[in-house]
């Protein structure tokens, strides 16, 4: 049966301390609703601000492709295969974390907030070795279009991850531009900044729609345009 549930900012889980603001779409860590575990095969989709100076100390994952977008400042991440930089808004970053890896994510600025979403999908494959990309995709952005930022089924996408059935568009969108939302079995579109509406729904910064089978959809960004993050995956978590 196609479904269309729409997820107010305000609905989403809070974890607020000194030096984190995030809001999470599913549940995540000491927050958690067996009824709100994922979308399709999207599991985590963290909405994080950091305070200057701070971040996520060192810490560990294992299986997962975890894809993290700036919005807004810098993040410094280091990880235990070597890999350092900093991702800034326009650069796509991947992590695959296969049979285990240790990173941290800190706050690249001393003066200014960080802003990024963080978003993770289960592989298809286990216990790989670890991997690590980047991207700058800045230029790919203009122009009022979807990018395929990451995916493991679209060739043309930025940054590669290990999972067939998912593939995330990104879209910066100036004021009135219209683009034609994927037609998947599980879709999920998060207006992260700006507003937008899609076929009639109203969403404001921090909105989200899930779309399940509900067929190809139009979005259309607001007065002061919108930047949007669309998960589209063909498979459910088991």
């Amino acid at each position: 049966m196609s479904s269309v549930t729409i997820v107010r900012a305000g609905e989403r889980f809070h974890t607020r301390i000194d030096w984190l603001d995030s809001w999470h779409s599913f549940s995540f860590g000491q927050h958690y609703d067996p009824k709100n575990t994922h979308h399709g095969l999207l599991l985590v989709h963290n909405d994080d601000v950091i305070t200057p100076g701070a971040g996520f100390g060192t810490h560990a994952h294992r299986d997962m492709e975890i894809v993290t977008w700036v919005l807004e400042g810098g993040i410094e991440h280091r990880d235990s295969e070597g890999n350092q930089g900093v991702i800034r808004p326009g650069l796509a970053q991947r992590m695959s974390a296969g049979r285990g890896i240790r990173h941290s994510e800190m706050n690249a600025s001393q003066h200014e907030r960080a802003h990024f979403l963080q978003m993770w999908v289960p592989p298809d494959v286990e216990s790989i070795t670890p991997e690590y990309e980047e991207v700058d995709v800045s230029d790919r952005l203009q122009g009022d279009v979807l990018v395929p930022l990451a995916s493991g089924r679209e060739p043309e996408a930025a940054i590669s991850i290990h999972q067939k059935d998912a593939t995330l568009w990104v879209g910066r969108l100036d004021a009135g531009a219209r683009v034609t939302v994927p037609d998947a079995p599980f879709v999920h579109v998060f207006v992260a900044t700006g507003s937008a509406d899609l076929d009639g729904d109203a969403l404001a910064a921090g909105d989200a729609a899930r779309l399940a089978d509900a067929g190809p959809k139009t979005l259309a960004a607001g007065a002061d345009g919108a930047e949007v993050t669309v998960w589209e995956t063909y498979a459910e978590m088991r």
